[in-house]
């Protein structure tokens, strides 16, 4: 399971967002975060489709998008979301 954080360094809100998925995978032990700044990574991001940052997606081990989420999730809202990224 892949977490990313697509983010930006003007962004207070990321800040909070990293916290939130820092906490969130304590209680995921096989997930991957990746973090993605749209400075940095312009095309990246433009791939994602992602107009508005913080962006958290949560892929599945075959990489399909099982969330997608504008803003600050809170952690019941992310591990309710890897659990439809977990095996069947």
């Amino acid at each position: 399971m892949e977490l990313t954080l697509v983010s930006s360094s003007f962004c207070g809100a990321c800040a909070r967002t990293r916290s939130v998925l820092a906490d969130a995978v304590r209680f995921l032990p096989d997930a991957t975060v990746t973090e993605i700044d749209v400075a940095r990574e312009p095309d990246a991001a433009e791939a994602l489709d992602i107009g508005f940052t913080p962006t958290v997606i949560i892929r599945d081990g075959s990489g399909a998008e099982v969330f997608r989420a504008e803003g600050v999730p809170t952690v019941p809202q992310v591990l309710a979301a890897a659990v439809r990224a977990l095996p069947a």
